[in-house]
């Protein structure tokens, strides 16, 4: 009878969920809600213990709504969802975010794994734990109840969890097939979807790519190692294929290596024996060619800033071997003192590359500034760039040039010097011409002339300088340009400066016009007075002078002398009546 009563609740309970669910099917964003809480919860900063905690408040405060708890306190009961229980599409959300609270454990647990290795046997456990869960997801939604679209999300979901535990496992063919498929999933959705969705879906494409290239290249394809170096200097690759793209194109360039033992620079040949030094000057040539095919200055920038870490890192390393090698010519007397060794001018070339590449950045982003800047005064009303910021931005190159003037090796080398001086009358020139702009916006009209005259002072300097030089101004901005529009900004200077100062008679009389009236003294006559906006202004005259008021009346009794008393005869203590008893009474108190 028991059983009975248990199929007939289970009965109705399905025949209750039938009516509550939407004609449409149980539909679920997937790849929405995580992204969106990904990027909310931690994963902008690649914190993923925090992502984790959220994925665990939000599991409880999910059961607790449906009322589907594990348990109580004292005891632990174990539910699953069931295809029967799908009423509510946060059935599935749940199941959703036990897959993401695994899939973020595992990597907390791969950047832990860095520096404890122990912890790679747990993170592989919490991958599988994630790809099972995506499982699970992935069979409740073949239930006829929930919408095709969710299906295939579930899908790929599941494909893309079962990828990255293969991939981990270095399962290349199986991690590459259950990549592929994801891939496919997506594109199909990308295109038959809006343009905010399919954004979405083309992002998650990109981001599985690098994947299934290195699946390739590991497989025995050996043109994916290019596609990955580009992908690379284009800043794709992130999250976890970003260490496993660097150390396999320091691995392809290690092997490049072998085959580079020198450089020449400056006329001076200079063998290589660092190996990083040798891999960075191998892959100097691709860097540069893909910064200048870069599509937008985004990705330049980008290009930039990965050159100038490996620099950075370069001429760190150097810096070790050259104090490992101070500390030997101290030990050994019969060192050459005043020549400068092979180490330290392979350290002054690398250096020379960094502030180049510094250069040449900051030109860029100049060059950004200077269109923004142009059109910002065509259209008053938009607020963008302003000379301000240019000035920065050469204050920086020319720090960049001071520094290589002063490069160990070079001291003597008069054509270098003589081109890194030219170099710093033109960037001289540029920085004089935008602070000039700026006083031109603050209408300081013989500041902004003064500095314009400079400008062109510098400039026929650099003209007269360059005739010996003329390689040199191959990369330089062109200074004869720079003339034509520093004497137009002139004339319009002088223009904007006379147009100024004829301003009309009455507004300047009542400029000059000063006096210590108050303010409430004339309320109805208009004045252009500077004093009441500042520290002090004249409001009202304080102290106020005194004012004449009437007295108050005094009154004087003259009424006192036209008076007549009644007489007081009577009142008055007749002498001579009184006698003796009179006396004795008058003793003791009796007469009274």
């Amino acid at each position: 009878m028991a059983v009975d009563k248990q199929n007939e609740a289970k009965i109705s309970l399905t025949e209750e969920n039938k009516e509550n669910i939407p004609e449409q099917g149980l539909g679920l964003e997937i790849l929405q809600i995580i992204k969106e809480s990904q990027q909310q919860h931690g994963l902008r900063h690649g914190d993923y213990q925090r992502y984790r905690g959220y994925c665990s408040r939000r599991l409880r405060r999910l059961r607790k709504t449906l009322g589907f708890k594990m348990g109580n306190r004292h005891k632990f009961v174990g539910k699953k969802v069931t295809v029967e229980m799908l009423s509510d599409s946060r059935y599935l959300l749940v199941v959703l975010m036990e897959a993401e609270r695994a899939w973020s454990y595992a990597m907390q647990l791969k950047q832990e794994a860095n520096t404890e290795p122990r912890k790679r046997f747990h993170l592989l456990a919490r991958l599988r734990k994630a790809a099972k869960h995506s499982e699970k997801l992935e069979k409740l939604c073949e239930s006829p109840r929930v919408d095709a679209k969710t299906k295939l999300e579930a899908q790929a979901y599941t494909a893309y969890l079962t990828g990255m535990v293969e991939f981990e496992l270095q399962e290349w063919k199986r991690a590459m097939e259950a990549f592929n498929k994801c891939k496919t999933i997506y594109e199909k959705l990308a295109s038959a979807f809006t343009e905010d969705l399919a954004l979405l879906y083309r992002q998650r494409v990109d981001e599985i790519s690098p994947n299934i290239r290195y699946c390739a290249y590991n497989i025995g394809d050996q043109n994916a190692i290019n596609d990955l170096m580009q992908m690379r200097l284009t800043g794709g690759g992130g999250g976890m294929m970003a260490e496993k793209l660097e150390a396999l194109i320091t691995q392809a360039r290690t092997k490049q290596a072998t085959t580079m033992s020198e450089v020449e620079w400056r006329g001076r040949t200079v063998p290589v024996k660092i190996d990083k030094a040798r891999i960075f000057l191998l892959g100097l040539a691709d860097n540069e060619a893909a910064i200048a095919q870069a599509a937008n200055e985004e990705t330049k920038e980008h290009l930039y800033e990965s050159l100038l870490a490996e620099c950075r890192d370069t001429i760190q390393a150097v810096r070790e071997e050259l104090k490992s090698e101070a500390k030997q010519r101290e030990r050994s007397s019969d060192g050459e003192s005043g020549k400068v060794s092979n180490l330290q001018y392979l350290h002054s070339y690398l250096t020379y590359i960094k502030l180049c590449t510094l250069v040449k950045r900051n030109e860029s982003m100049a060059d950004t500034l200077q269109a923004k800047l142009k059109e910002t005064e065509a259209d008053e009303n938009k607020r963008g760039a302003r000379p301000q910021d240019l000035i920065r931005l050469y204050d920086i190159i020319l720090q960049s040039l001071a520094e290589l003037s002063t490069l160990q090796g070079l001291e003597d080398d008069h054509t270098f010097q003589k081109e890194v001086s030219l170099k710093t009358l033109v960037y001289k020139a540029y920085r004089c011409f935008f602070i000039a702009q700026s006083y031109v916006l603050v209408k300081k009209w013989s500041e902004a002339l003064v500095l314009y005259e400079k400008v062109l002072k510098y400039a026929k300097e650099v003209q007269s300088k360059a005739k010996s030089l003329n390689n040199s101004l191959k990369d330089l901005p062109d200074v004869q340009e720079l003339i034509a529009e520093v004497n137009a900004e002139k004339y319009s200077l002088q223009a904007a400066a006379i147009l100024d100062t004829d301003e009309p008679p009455e507004a300047s009389c009542q400029q000059q016009v000063k006096d210590n009236t108050p303010l409430c003294d004339h309320l109805e006559t208009f004045r252009l007075d500077t004093t009441l906006v500042g520290k002090h202004p004249n409001l009202v005259q304080f102290p106020p002078d005194f004012q004449p008021i009437p007295c108050k009346p005094l009154f004087f009794d003259l009424a006192l002398n036209h008076v007549t008393f009644p007489p007081l005869d009577d009142k008055v203590e007749q002498k001579g009546k009184g006698g003796l008893t009179g006396y004795i009474k008058g003793i003791f108190g009796f007469g009274s």
